[in-house]
């Protein structure tokens, strides 16, 4: 079964930087084992190439602000993010328990019309 695992508008840091800050409420979509504080995943995007990911909590703290590093900031670069698109994760669990993740990027073209970035790269 899929389901959205992650579902953010990216801000002009999360476009620029080596990170992309996720929503708290994801986070139980990527399993930390116990006594860790990251989970490395890898997440086919639209073109079917296969970007590297890892999505990390603080160690200490209150808060354990998740954020999402690895090869962000190249496929970032790559797709062109800017302030304001979309980025998806979607997360297919398998009868095993076995997670498989994509990753699409939309942008705005008008009122409630999201089209992937790669289009706009053509």
């Amino acid at each position: 079964m899929e389901e959205v695992a992650m579902e953010k508008s990216v801000s002009k840091s999360d476009a620029t930087n080596n990170r992309m800050e996720l929503p708290m409420k994801s986070l139980g979509n990527f399993p930390i084992p116990a006594g860790q504080n990251y989970f490395n995943f890898d997440a086919m995007d639209t073109l079917g190439r296969r970007w590297g990911f890892k999505v990390s909590i603080r160690n200490v703290g209150r808060y354990k602000k998740p954020w999402m590093s690895g090869q962000w900031r190249r496929y970032a670069q790559e797709k062109g993010l800017k302030k304001g698109d979309r980025v998806k994760l979607i997360m297919q669990v398998e009868g095993n328990g076995v997670r498989s993740y994509r990753i699409t990027a939309e942008r705005n073209l008008t009122i409630g019309i999201w089209i992937p970035v790669e289009e706009f790269a053509r």
